[in-house]
């Protein structure tokens, strides 16, 4: 039986996806007391990229915002491999944004609502976070977008 927060995915139209297998030696999230880190997650769907390049070059900046949501997802999906269940998240403390950027390209900030947009409108208040939104050369796979999350989890 799905929870509260997939419940509010299905409201939204989503799913939350399988967890995207690592692409080297690290684990997708992993748990220290009650925190949970997950490893940067690339926009993966079903096991590929649908838009690779720069943000500001070969890929807009809209583009690159969808690509941020589903960068969320994966990462709420490697949140539940370990935490068992998203409604033991308390909150969700830090998000970091990286964007692949044309040289020109300073818009990091919005690119990466796409991520926190998505986490307040799952999570509620529990989905408001501090974050970073950094502008790179390049990624891995040549992705647009990567984005990392922290979250806190009530103790059980």
């Amino acid at each position: 039986m799905a929870g509260a927060v997939e419940e509010k995915l299905a409201e939204l139209g989503l799913t939350l996806p399988d967890v995207v297998p690592p692409l080297a030696s690290y684990q997708p999230a992993v748990r220290s007391g009650v925190y949970v880190y997950t490893s940067g997650q690339l926009p993966m769907v079903d096991g590929k990229l649908a838009v690779t390049g720069k943000v500001g070059a070969e890929v807009t900046p809209d583009e690159a915002k969808e690509l941020a949501k589903t960068c969320a997802l994966n990462a709420l999906a490697a949140v539940k491999s370990v935490a068992g269940d998203l409604d033991r998240i308390a909150r969700v403390v830090k998000v970091v944004g990286f964007v692949a950027s044309a040289a020109d390209f300073t818009g990091q900030p919005g690119v990466i609502n796409g991520a926190s947009e998505l986490l307040g409108a799952v999570l509620g208040d529990k989905g408001v976070h501090a974050r970073s939104a950094v502008g790179v050369a390049v990624l891995p796979l040549d992705a647009p977008v990567e984005v990392e999350v922290q979250v806190e989890l009530v103790d059980a």
